[in-house]
This record gives C-alpha cells, sequence and structure tokens, in this order.
C-alpha cells in the first residue's frame, strides 16, 4: 500500500529555484557516493548516482528533504514515496525499509536528514506558549508532505553554513530552532507536539521503544513493558500500533533479524550464533523469519550483500 500523495510537487519560480540552490549545495559537498557527515552534528548529507536495492535499518526522529531524486520508505506494509518539494519527518524510532527509485549519474539522487532533538522541540513549545495537543489519535509516527517555501529557506540557510564553519556554534542552533518551529507550526506539527509532551500517550510509546531498543535480546513480557511505561497492558497496544504501525512483539523481531544482520555481515559470526546472540532460541525459526523479512536465508543473504558491497554500482540504497 503506498501513501497517497504524488511522488514529487510541481513548484512555483522561486521555489524551484531555491530547489536547485539547495540540490546544487548538497552536491558541490557530497563529491563521492554515500552518506557525508557535517561539520553541524545533526546534519548529513546524502548522494547516489544509481537507484539501490531495499535497505533496513532505523530510522531516528528525523527529517529528510530531497532535492534532487526520490525515495521510498516502508514501514510494516504502508509505503511512503518522496521527491522533490517533498520532505520525509519520522518522530520516533521506526524500523524501515528505504530504496532510493530515482537517481542517476547525470541527476544524481541528493538529499539531506537533520535528526529532530525532542528535547528541544518541547522546550520551544514551553517557550512560545504554544498549546499542548489534545488527545487523539494521529497517525504513524512516518509522514511524508509538501515542503512550504519558509521551511525550504530555512532548510538552505542551514546548509549554506557549511561555507562559514566559523559561524555554525551561533547560527546552526538558531536555524535549527527555526526548523523545529517550521515543522511545529506545519502540517504534521501535531504528530511532533505529541511527541515532545512529556506523560502523553505519544511520550510514552517512545520510552517503550526506547526500552525495545535497549532490550531487544530479552524475552518480552508484555506486561512488564506496560508497567515499565506506566500504561496498561491494552493501552499499550493499542497506542503502540497506533505510532509504529505494529505489534511491540512485531517491532522487537525487526530489531533484531536487522541486528542479527549486521552480525552475520560484518563479525562474520555464524547463523546459530547471530541467532543466540539477538534473542532466538531456535535457529530453524529464525531461519525462517529471517527468510520472510529479507527473502533469503542468511548465508545467501549475506553472500548477495557481500556481492553488492564488492560492486560499486550494486550496493544498497
Amino acid at each position: 500500500m503506498h501513501n497517497a500523495l504524488p511522488l514529487a510537487t510541481v513548484p512555483d519560480d522561486d521555489h524551484a529555484r531555491g530547489l536547485e540552490q539547495l540540490a546544487s549545495l548538497i552536491a558541490r559537498f557530497t563529491d563521492t557516493e554515500g552518506n557525508h557527515p557535517t561539520a553541524i552534528p545533526a546534519l548529513t548529507l546524502h548522494r547516489s548516482t544509481t537507484p539501490g536495492l531495499p535497505f533496513h535499518g532505523v530510522y531516528e526522529p528525523v527529517l529528510a528533504v530531497i532535492a534532487q531524486g526520490a525515495k521510498r520508505v516502508t514501514l510494516a506494509g504502508q509505503s511512503y514515496e518522496y521527491g522533490q518539494a517533498r520532505y520525509l519527518i519520522a518522530s520516533v524510532d521506526l524500523p524501515v525499509t528505504s530504496q532510493i527509485i530515482k537517481a542517476s549519474p547525470q541527476s544524481p539522487y541528493l538529499c539531506l536528514t537533520l535528526g529532530l532533538d525532542v528535547r528541544r522541540i518541547g522546550e520551544l513549545m514551553t517557550e512560545t506558549g504554544m498549546p499542548e495537543p489534545k488527545a487523539c489519535r494521529v497517525g504513524p509516527g512516518l509522514s511524508v508532505d509538501r515542503l512550504s517555501a519558509p521551511l525550504l529557506d530555512a532548510v538552505l540557510r542551514l546548509v549554506r553554513l557549511l561555507d562559514t564553519p566559523e559561524d555554525i556554534p551561533i547560527l546552526a542552533p538558531l536555524i535549527e530552532r527555526e526548523i523545529f518551529y517550521r515543522l511545529l507550526t506545519g502540517n504534521q506539527g501535531m504528530r511532533l507536539r505529541h511527541i515532545a509532551v512529556s506523560d502523553s500517550q505519544s511520550q510514552q510509546i517512545a520510552r517503550a521503544i526506547a526500552w525495545l531498543r535497549k532490550n531487544f535480546a530479552r524475552p518480552l513480557r508484555i506486561d512488564d513493558l506496560a508497567q515499565a511505561v506506566n500504561m496498561s497492558t491494552s493501552s499499550l497496544h493499542h497506542h503502540f500500533k497506533a505510532v509504529t504501525a505494529m505489534s511491540p512483539l512485531q517491532y522487537q523481531k525487526q530489531l533484531r533479524l536487522q541486528e542479527a544482520r549486521r552480525l552475520i555481515m560484518t563479525e562474520l559470526r555464524h547463523v546459530s550464533a547471530a541467532a543466540h546472540l539477538v534473542g532466538y532460541e531456535s535457529p530453524s525459526q529464525f531461519i525462517r523469519e529471517y527468510r520472510r523479512l529479507y527473502g533469503a536465508p542468511p548465508m545467501r543473504d549475506a553472500s548477495r550483500l557481500r556481492g553488492l558491497a564488492a560492486d560499486p554500482g550494486g550496493r544498497p540504497g
């Protein structure tokens, strides 16, 4: 199932010029393929000249803006496609599958990601007198929307700071604050408001997610998790699925399989050892669930990925 919005939004002339400037800046600061950390700690730039294969990972709270190209992000079977003049926002840690779907040497995929500091967002809400959101369902913690002119302008000014590193310590926090404000007052602001308010249901789910990420290899008792975040078991199930589009057990399984894949790939762990380290008691169950998520049993999948790593044109997106 795909997000209903069109892949790209047709910008007006000023907006188009701003996107061209953003693409030019990202291209200048990314002369090689891949992810490029910057002197602004929360800001990373991304470049790819080829579409990629699906890549499994966890999105932490983040704003992603594509200046050129397009990407598909899938959460629990729901796909979100976005390209130029669009942005994606994740308000909590989410296990997703992402794939660059539009890129070429002549027109590379150019994107930036900015980590979202939930604590600073909450402080901004307090300082500006922004009302706390009413208790209501706001949907999954992942969404795609059109990039407004004020948000594009703030993002452009943040990236331009890379040309004047001496200005970054003073000006970057101010521009990041402006970006947070634009997000809070935009169409997707309700998601951030819910997650930034202490003791809100969304904040409780964020704490449940943090517990799962820290303890994913341990046996999961839902009653214990509910107690740890001060929720009833039924409320935890309901709100966890509303935010993450999966149950706590499904979320834990995603984390376990992703970590097992990393262990097999980077530490050359044997399949049974990796399964045990991430909490599986049955290697056969591990292999079944691994194959279901990644489309191949562990060793075949690892061989395929190592082959892609040796081929610059075949790396995951």
